[in-house]
């Protein structure tokens, strides 16, 4: 079971964890003094998650619960916790940045949404 903040938001239905790249921020130097040549490194990225799944609910009214639970974790500022994939793979120190659904709702035997969540580690808190 996947988590985060030990809540499962998300395990009503498929989804999958990708990672954002990771490594060196460089920008060109010519963005910082107008003239140079190169590019340099200024820090590392942030970790960035993202999980793009569709949530699975009996009815219209129980999707709607599960959308309102994971909308109960975007605040501000953002909450800070643990992610947890299905496998168990974990990644402190996350803020669940972002809820975004991919499409309309399915209508059939049960009800579904398809969506992408974004979390991040920021760098500075």
């Amino acid at each position: 079971m996947s988590s985060f903040n030990s809540l499962d938001l998300f395990g009503s239905g498929p989804h999958r964890f990708t990672l954002a790249p990771q490594g060196s921020n460089v920008i060109p130097v010519f963005a910082l003094d107008g003239a140079s040549p190169g590019s340099v490194a200024i820090g590392p990225l942030e970790l960035i998650i993202t999980i793009t799944g569709r949530l699975v609910a009996e009815g219209e009214s129980a999707l709607w619960s599960l959308r309102d639970d994971i909308e109960a974790q975007l605040t501000t500022p953002a909450v800070v916790a643990s992610l947890i994939d299905h496998k168990g793979r974990e990644w402190e120190n996350m803020s669940f940045v972002r809820f975004e659904p991919a499409g309309p709702t399915d209508r059939g035997r049960a009800c579904s949404l398809p969506y992408t969540a974004r979390f991040i580690r920021f760098l500075i808190a």
